[in-house]
């Protein structure tokens, strides 16, 4: 069998924990790995080499470390198919879907390859007589990054290649439910020329994370994941003396409004519902239904949800595949089966589906709860899975306090041909992303990604300029060259600019 150990000093490193977790093919149900858990001894091991390779590398001119990060995009670019097989093995997406991660992924890497012009600082001269001020932006440290099971390759890059383009060192702990990908990325940033120590990668669980959080020589922490934990990551690297940005869950809702094409309003619910098997942060998991619209809308996304074609994620002709474990699939299923006693209409039910020749895989079908009460669990919880509630309001008003009410604000969006509502959507609505007919708006590399309330603990959200900003810190210089003239003369005075 498999084992995926940890990567430090771009050396691989067997656990000497001996602990390990099972890694399964989700289309299948089948172990095919184990992954080593990292003791705290390891993790220290790991910062240990990043605090040695800090020295050298936050030294490193910005062309060198550039040079390194397009040498690492070409190879990355050459391993997409690799890395998304990677994915499909062991999270069970889809491979376009794995494909799409990667390159999402590969954005943040080009955006790191630009550094030099985003770390170029600030000058004012003459500022006082002979003074000039300088602002610059330098590297923090070494950095540990905390990722999901989702996004086994995308969300780490949102992280390492702007903190080590900065000049940091980086310490990265992803999921324990599908290391594969991970490791790679690191593997292939070795083989790029990132110099050993640069980027690190413990596998673990709660051990290594809380090692992470209260190790001395981590200077940051990045994380994405659920609401309780990333306020518990919060909690725990602020106690610390940490920096800490922490992406929390999600809740998000899509109105639609009596005025919008309903054909392409459905086709973009089931793709933000339904991708990646609803295992996303981004994914759309509530419809809001204004005025008159509901009952068609609600036709149109239920014949396409029957429509969908689920099975293996490496076999071309599924649209979707299983979800990461057993445990998961039930705990989603619980949802649907319990809607119908809690006052939603079940409009669609997936539980009982069945993929032939993969009877032991951990499928669940596409579901569809409509007029679903607003105290129910499937509204109220974040399921992280193929279901879809169906909410109704009168009126466009009704319909914004609803989506702001509710304690998550990472992403919504409206669909509507009036500009005018557009635009007052997007300025009334209380969340950190809005797209307008856009589902899932996920932001490009140049700009931020992160959410509000309950879905982002700390100030910066990740990668575009927020993430360069988490990554450096800012130092102020101030210069004065005396002339040969000036004798200078003691002044007790606060200094003033003349």
């Amino acid at each position: 069998m498999k084992t995926v150990g940890h990567w430090i000093d771009n050396k691989p490193v067997d656990g000497t924990s001996g602990n390990h977790s099972p890694v399964y093919d989700p289309a299948t149900g089948e172990q095919t790995t184990r992954v080593a858990l990292a003791s705290a001894t390891e993790v220290d091991t790991a910062v240990a080499a990043a605090s040695a390779a800090y020295r050298t590398w936050s030294q490193t001119s910005l062309s060198r470390r550039t040079a390194i990060l397009f040498r690492y995009r070409e190879l990355l670019d050459a391993h997409r198919d690799e890395l998304a097989s990677l994915i499909t093995a062991e999270h069970g997406k889809v491979h376009s879907d794995a494909l799409g991660e990667v390159a999402r992924g590969l954005e943040i890497v080009e955006l790191a390859c630009g550094i030099p012009e985003k770390l170029k600082g600030e000058l004012s001269t003459q500022v006082s007589t002979r003074v000039d001020v300088a602002s610059i932006r330098q590297s923090i440290g070494v950095v540990a990054g905390i990722t999901p099971f989702n996004f086994p390759a995308m969300v780490p890059m949102w992280m390492f290649p702007l903190a080590v383009a900065c000049g940091n060192t980086f310490v990265l702990k992803p999921s324990e439910k599908d290391p594969s990908a991970s490791y790679r990325l690191a593997e292939l940033a070795a083989e790029a020329g990132l110099p050993e120590g640069v980027l690190n990668v413990v596998n673990g669980d709660k051990v290594a994370v809380d090692r992470l959080l209260e190790h001395p020589d981590v200077a940051a922490v990045s994380f994405v994941g659920s609401t309780p934990i990333a306020r518990y990551i919060q909690a725990g690297a602020v106690a610390a003396g940490k920096r800490v940005q922490a992406l929390g869950g999600a809740k998000n809702h899509m109105l639609v409004l009596p005025d919008a094409d309903l054909d392409f309003a459905a086709d973009n619910a089931i793709n933000a519902a339904y991708g990646s098997a609803g295992e996303r942060c981004m994914a759309v998991s509530v419809v809001v239904a204004v005025g008159a619209t509901g009952d068609e809308l609600v036709a149109k996304i239920a014949e396409r949800a029957r429509a969908l074609r689920i099975g293996p994620g490496n076999d071309p002709a599924s649209e979707m595949g299983p979800l990461i474990t057993a445990e998961h699939r039930d705990k989603v299923a619980g949802y649907v089966r319990g809607a119908a006693a809690q006052g939603a209409e079940v409009v669609v039910d997936g539980t009982g589906l069945r993929v032939e020749g993969h009877e032991q895989g951990f499928f669940l079908g596409v579901s569809l709860l409509d007029k679903v009460p607003t105290d129910a669990d499937a509204y109220r919880d974040e399921i992280f899975g193929p279901v879809l509630c169906v909410v109704r309001a009168d009126t466009y008003e009704e319909a914004l306090q609803l989506i702001n009410s509710s304690r998550w604000g990472n992403g919504t969006a409206i669909f509507t041909r009036d500009g005018g509502a557009a635009r007052r959507f997007q300025l009334e609505v209380e969340a950190g992303m809005v797209g307008v007919n856009v589902p899932i708006p996920v932001p490009v590399g140049y700009h931020s990604f992160g959410g509000w309330k309950d879905s982002l603990f700390g100030d910066l959200h990740v990668y575009g300029n927020d993430g360069i900003a988490f990554y450096t810190r800012g130092k102020v210089i101030t210069t004065r060259w005396p002339d040969p003239a000036d004798s200078g003369g003691i002044n007790l005075g606060f200094p003033s600019n003349h």
